[in-house]
């Protein structure tokens, strides 16, 4: 009786991993090497201190992201309340007691690493919503009422990011959240009245922010006012990006980032050095890769046969393409800098492992794409 278990449970294993999405793997460790590859110029063609790092941390959150996606997504489901529970938790631990950097409260040190909760919160909402909307018929989405406990879902992590100070990420939880109220069927009226809303709260929304947060919008608006001060990140961004030209001016050889013009090139403006090495074509071939990436989102989503996948797969793609326009259009100059990084190319491990993670959820929903979810 033990070997044919054992047989069979080997088999479905094996069939399991046959039903990975390889080509999504692919793809990103096609964008991880461009991180690596950047973060290794940055370093003036060192692998240390950033690349060989950032290898690392892919490596671990690669094999995190198969554990995770050969787990069935109805587990996910279950664990869903209890997984926005503890983000919710570690963000009011960063409140009491979290590490200030850059003049902001985000972190929790953890010894071997620095864990910021608002990255983990980004992908626990999104749990949270596929879960709660799981269950929820287009004609439940016309009251009011079904909608209050998906609304506190989103305000109770939003005021608490608000409070680090974490604007850029603040609104990547909200807007998010938004594109999850729309696929699950919220009537059009909603947005608009929230639309409505923000605009006449912005009055008191300026006078809320802190004093560096409303020079950013200053500078957004006019950077040329303080080319030296506010504005000299977004000025440096516009020259390294313009000096690519098309086709860039060769690995290592940019000069705004090699002569350290260019503040924040391992993090926030990893975009710019790139395409000042390599041009407007290197640039897009990276956007390739990122839609390439996004339309497997909207792919697994459509082979669900469950409303948590559907859900589950498309937020998820949802907050990933947030990444990649927030950070690209604040190196442009298109919005006020607000600290968000390019997903596996900015160097960092909170934002690295949650989004492989994330992936790994989107997988599941895609493995166990047939599977029976009921609510329990």
């Amino acid at each position: 009786m033990v070997g044919p278990i054992v047989i069979e449970s080997e088999q479905s294993i094996l069939r399991k991993i046959r039903q990975l999405n390889w080509g999504l793997m692919i793809l990103l460790i096609l964008v991880a090497c461009v991180g690596f590859t950047a973060l290794y110029s940055a370093a003036g063609g060192n692998f240390s201190p950033w690349a060989s790092k950032q290898a690392v941390r892919f490596c671990v959150g690669f094999v995190a992201m198969i554990i995770v996606a050969l787990i069935d997504v109805r587990l996910w489901y279950r664990l869903s309340w209890a997984i926005y529970a503890v983000a919710l938790v570690l963000l009011v631990i960063v409140e009491l007691k979290g590490r200030i950097g850059m003049g902001a409260q985000r972190w929790i040190d953890l010894g071997f690493m620095q864990l910021q909760p608002s990255e983990v919160m980004k992908v626990a909402v999104v749990m949270a919503l596929a879960r709660y909307f799981h269950s929820v018929t287009l004609d439940d989405m016309r009251s009011i009422r079904v909608l209050i406990l998906p609304a506190l879902i989103v305000v109770a992590p939003v005021a608490l990011v608000m409070t680090q100070p974490d604007l850029g990420t603040s609104l990547m939880i909200v807007m998010a959240s938004g594109g999850m109220f729309f696929i699950a069927g919220a009537s059009l009226w909603l947005f608009g009245g929230a639309f409505a809303l923000a605009a006449a709260s912005i009055p008191v929304a300026w006078h809320l922010m802190h004093g560096y947060q409303q020079k950013r919008v200053l500078t957004f608006l006019n950077p040329e006012s303080d080319p030296l001060g506010s504005g000299y990140h977004i000025t440096q961004s516009k020259i390294a990006l313009g000096s690519g030209g098309i086709d860039g001016k060769g690995f290592l050889q940019g000069t705004q980032s090699h002569l350290n013009f260019l503040p924040e090139k391992q993090t926030d403006f990893i975009f710019t050095l790139w395409a000042e090495e390599w041009g407007l074509l290197g640039g897009l071939v990276l956007l390739s890769l990122f839609g390439l990436i996004f339309m497997y989102a909207l792919w697994i989503s459509s082979r669900c046969r469950h409303n948590y996948g559907r859900y589950l797969a498309l937020g998820l793609g949802i907050n990933f393409s947030l990444y990649i326009i927030t950070n690209i259009s604040m190196v442009m100059g298109l919005i006020p800098v607000v600290g968000v990084p390019l997903p596996m190319v900015s160097y960092g491990g909170t934002a690295m492992l949650t989004v492989l993670i994330g992936f790994g959820l989107m997988m599941s929903c895609n493995v166990y794409r047939d599977s029976k979810v009921t609510r329990v």
